[in-house]
Protein backbone atom coordinates (compact mmCIF):
# COMPACT_ATOMS: atom_id res chain seq x y z
CA UNK A 1 0.00 0.00 0.00
CA UNK A 2 1.41 3.37 -0.95
CA UNK A 3 1.78 6.05 1.65
CA UNK A 4 -0.02 9.28 0.92
CA UNK A 5 2.70 11.89 0.83
CA UNK A 6 1.65 15.51 0.51
CA UNK A 7 3.55 16.19 -2.72
CA UNK A 8 2.25 19.73 -2.68
CA UNK A 9 4.81 20.30 0.10
CA UNK A 10 8.32 21.57 -0.70
CA UNK A 11 10.67 18.78 -1.87
CA UNK A 12 12.74 18.98 1.34
CA UNK A 13 9.61 18.32 3.39
CA UNK A 14 8.61 15.36 1.19
CA UNK A 15 12.16 13.98 1.51
CA UNK A 16 11.91 14.33 5.29
CA UNK A 17 8.60 12.45 5.34
CA UNK A 18 10.01 9.67 3.16
CA UNK A 19 13.29 9.33 5.09
CA UNK A 20 12.06 6.77 7.66
CA UNK A 21 10.64 4.64 4.84
CA UNK A 22 13.88 4.50 2.82
CA UNK A 23 15.39 1.11 2.14
CA UNK A 24 18.95 0.07 2.87
CA UNK A 25 20.20 -0.13 -0.70
CA UNK A 26 21.53 2.29 -3.28
CA UNK A 27 21.82 2.39 -7.05
CA UNK A 28 24.99 3.46 -8.88
CA UNK A 29 25.10 4.28 -12.59
CA UNK A 30 28.36 4.03 -14.51
CA UNK A 31 29.10 5.40 -17.98
CA UNK A 32 25.53 6.18 -18.78
CA UNK A 33 25.20 7.21 -22.36
CA UNK A 34 21.49 7.92 -22.48
CA UNK A 35 20.39 10.98 -20.50
CA UNK A 36 16.73 9.98 -20.81
CA UNK A 37 17.45 6.56 -19.25
CA UNK A 38 19.00 8.15 -16.18
CA UNK A 39 15.82 10.11 -15.56
CA UNK A 40 13.82 6.91 -15.92
CA UNK A 41 16.14 5.11 -13.52
CA UNK A 42 15.67 7.86 -10.95
CA UNK A 43 11.93 7.40 -11.29
CA UNK A 44 12.21 3.62 -10.87
CA UNK A 45 14.64 3.93 -7.94
CA UNK A 46 12.21 6.33 -6.25
CA UNK A 47 9.46 3.72 -6.52
CA UNK A 48 11.61 1.42 -4.37
CA UNK A 49 12.69 4.24 -2.02
CA UNK A 50 16.41 3.54 -2.37
CA UNK A 51 18.74 5.36 0.00
CA UNK A 52 20.50 7.26 -2.79
CA UNK A 53 21.45 7.20 -6.44
CA UNK A 54 25.07 7.60 -7.46
CA UNK A 55 25.77 8.93 -10.94
CA UNK A 56 29.41 8.42 -11.87
CA UNK A 57 30.71 11.07 -14.26
CA UNK A 58 29.40 14.42 -15.31
CA UNK A 59 27.39 13.45 -18.37
CA UNK A 60 24.08 15.30 -18.50
CA UNK A 61 20.88 13.53 -17.58
CA UNK A 62 17.29 14.42 -18.36
CA UNK A 63 15.50 15.35 -15.13
CA UNK A 64 12.11 15.56 -16.86
CA UNK A 65 12.26 11.81 -17.54
CA UNK A 66 12.15 11.23 -13.77
CA UNK A 67 8.63 12.67 -13.75
CA UNK A 68 9.68 15.02 -10.95
CA UNK A 69 10.98 12.25 -8.67
CA UNK A 70 14.51 13.67 -8.80
CA UNK A 71 13.26 16.35 -6.39
CA UNK A 72 12.64 13.72 -3.72
CA UNK A 73 15.79 11.65 -4.16
CA UNK A 74 19.36 11.98 -2.98
CA UNK A 75 21.37 12.00 -6.19
CA UNK A 76 25.12 12.09 -5.74
CA UNK A 77 27.13 12.92 -8.83
CA UNK A 78 30.66 11.60 -8.47
CA UNK A 79 33.59 12.37 -10.78
CA UNK A 80 34.99 8.83 -11.17
CA UNK A 81 35.19 5.24 -9.96
CA UNK A 82 37.54 6.09 -7.10
CA UNK A 83 35.05 8.63 -5.76
CA UNK A 84 32.32 5.97 -5.84
CA UNK A 85 34.49 3.48 -3.97
CA UNK A 86 35.31 6.13 -1.38
CA UNK A 87 31.64 7.12 -1.01
CA UNK A 88 30.51 3.54 -0.41
CA UNK A 89 33.48 2.36 1.67
CA UNK A 90 32.50 -0.57 3.84
CA UNK A 91 29.30 -1.30 1.94
CA UNK A 92 28.83 -4.35 -0.31
CA UNK A 93 29.05 -3.57 -4.04
CA UNK A 94 27.16 -5.81 -6.45
CA UNK A 95 27.54 -5.24 -10.16
CA UNK A 96 24.97 -6.08 -12.79
CA UNK A 97 26.93 -7.13 -15.84
CA UNK A 98 26.02 -9.93 -18.23
CA UNK A 99 29.48 -10.68 -19.63
CA UNK A 100 31.19 -11.06 -16.24
CA UNK A 101 28.31 -12.48 -14.21
CA UNK A 102 29.15 -14.82 -11.36
CA UNK A 103 25.53 -15.34 -10.31
CA UNK A 104 22.21 -15.37 -12.12
CA UNK A 105 19.58 -12.98 -10.81
CA UNK A 106 17.38 -16.07 -10.50
CA UNK A 107 19.85 -17.68 -8.07
CA UNK A 108 20.25 -14.84 -5.58
CA UNK A 109 19.41 -16.13 -2.11
CA UNK A 110 19.45 -12.77 -0.37
CA UNK A 111 20.83 -9.29 -0.88
CA UNK A 112 23.16 -7.96 1.79
CA UNK A 113 22.13 -5.05 3.94
CA UNK A 114 23.35 -1.67 2.61
CA UNK A 115 24.13 -3.14 -0.83
CA UNK A 116 25.04 -0.79 -3.66
CA UNK A 117 23.79 -2.09 -7.00
CA UNK A 118 26.06 -0.94 -9.82
CA UNK A 119 24.80 -0.71 -13.40
CA UNK A 120 26.82 0.09 -16.52
CA UNK A 121 25.77 1.36 -19.90
CA UNK A 122 23.94 -0.83 -22.39
CA UNK A 123 26.78 -0.52 -24.85
CA UNK A 124 29.90 -0.68 -22.69
CA UNK A 125 28.79 -2.46 -19.52
CA UNK A 126 31.06 -2.01 -16.53
CA UNK A 127 34.84 -1.56 -16.72
CA UNK A 128 36.77 -4.65 -15.64
CA UNK A 129 38.64 -2.93 -12.75
CA UNK A 130 35.30 -1.98 -11.21
CA UNK A 131 33.84 -5.45 -11.87
CA UNK A 132 36.76 -6.89 -9.90
CA UNK A 133 35.82 -4.69 -6.91
CA UNK A 134 32.31 -6.15 -6.80
CA UNK A 135 31.51 -8.79 -4.20
CA UNK A 136 29.01 -10.30 -6.60
CA UNK A 137 28.22 -9.76 -10.28
CA UNK A 138 24.67 -10.52 -11.31
CA UNK A 139 23.54 -11.54 -14.75
CA UNK A 140 19.97 -11.54 -15.99
CA UNK A 141 19.19 -14.44 -18.31
CA UNK A 142 18.34 -13.40 -21.87
CA UNK A 143 16.95 -15.59 -24.58
CA UNK A 144 16.93 -13.47 -27.73
CA UNK A 145 19.74 -12.31 -29.99
CA UNK A 146 19.95 -8.87 -28.40
CA UNK A 147 23.00 -8.49 -26.15
CA UNK A 148 21.51 -6.25 -23.46
CA UNK A 149 18.36 -4.99 -21.86
CA UNK A 150 17.76 -1.24 -21.66
CA UNK A 151 19.54 -0.16 -18.48
CA UNK A 152 16.37 1.38 -17.05
CA UNK A 153 14.59 -1.96 -17.51
CA UNK A 154 17.52 -3.79 -15.93
CA UNK A 155 17.41 -1.51 -12.87
CA UNK A 156 13.68 -2.17 -12.57
CA UNK A 157 14.14 -5.95 -12.79
CA UNK A 158 16.87 -6.04 -10.15
CA UNK A 159 15.06 -3.68 -7.76
CA UNK A 160 11.88 -5.71 -8.16
CA UNK A 161 13.83 -8.88 -7.36
CA UNK A 162 15.37 -7.18 -4.33
CA UNK A 163 11.91 -6.09 -3.12
CA UNK A 164 10.40 -9.52 -3.74
CA UNK A 165 12.97 -11.07 -1.44
CA UNK A 166 12.96 -8.26 1.14
CA UNK A 167 9.19 -8.16 1.51
CA UNK A 168 8.47 -11.87 1.03
CA UNK A 169 5.55 -13.27 3.06
CA UNK A 170 6.76 -14.28 6.50
CA UNK A 171 9.76 -11.95 6.35
CA UNK A 172 10.25 -9.59 9.26
CA UNK A 173 11.53 -6.27 7.99
CA UNK A 174 13.51 -4.27 10.50
CA UNK A 175 15.09 -0.89 9.96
Amino acid sequence: MAIEVPIDQPPDEVRRLLAPLRNDLSVALHSHANPFSVGGIIRVAHSFLVREIFVIGHQPWYAKASMGMHRYETIRVLPDDDALLEAIAGRPLWGVEKDHATLSLFDVKDYPRDVVLLFGSERGGLPLPLVRRCEQVLGIPMYGVNHSFPVSVTVGMVLCDWARRRYAPGTIVTG
